[in-house]
């Protein structure tokens, strides 16, 4: 097994796209208020590296509004197919206007137009109410490129903890913790 995490990231992750059905991209986000109430849902990765883990969405969601009160957040893809997990805690920072401008150019329209449609975490009066939103954004953008949204971008998870997590037989399972440390990562493998 690789001894660099984002390099058996990459190995697992390659494993899932083929193997999962649907949305082999989907991770838990987990975030917290200026309380500590936590909460969770599940975003689409949209980029990945040594410098973290990138997902996209309206920035003045719940969970943005979560993420500019406490930058700590944590991860989790689970692939059933491959009876694996990983585990990804650090903190969370915005991603460059000029990555979101990228990312959101390389979306089908019809999502870029949702992105100017949606009011996200706010309550509408009937589903009535945001197709006509969507109506007024076709009307808007007709014949033009749509441009990103102020109010939406990406953020990206700088990670202090990756666990690989590997189902095994009669509940002996395997783990493999990455810490960051000043110099690089240490490894610990853990069991049950």
């Amino acid at each position: 097994m690789a001894d660099d995490p984002f390099q058996l990231f990459d190995t697992w992750y390659a494993e899932a796209r083929v193997s999962e059905i649907n949305d082999s991209n989907a991770m838990a986000l987990a975030t917290a208020d200026a309380d500590g109430r936590p909460s969770s849902r599940m975003v689409l990765l949209k980029g990945h590296g040594p410098d973290g883990f990138v997902f996209y969405t309206n920035r003045g969601s719940r969970k943005a509004g979560e993420l500019a009160a406490n930058a700590h957040v944590a991860l989790l893809f689970h692939w059933k197919s491959q009876r694996r997990q990983i585990r990804i805690e650090g903190s969370v920072a915005r991603a460059t206007d000029a990555e979101s401008d990228a990312y959101f150019a390389s979306r089908g329209r019809d999502s870029q137009l949702g992105a100017w449609a949606s009011d996200q975490s706010r309550p509408l009066d009937d589903r009535a109410t945001f197709e006509a939103r969507f109506a007024e954004m076709q009307a808007k953008f007709d014949g033009q490129d749509v441009p990103r949204p102020p109010f939406w971008g990406g953020y990206r998870v700088t990670p202090a903890v990756i666990e690989f997590w590997q189902d095994r037989a009669h509940r002996l399972h395997e783990r493999r913790v990455f810490t960051r440390t000043a110099d690089g990562w240490t490894e610990g493998l853990l069991y049950p």
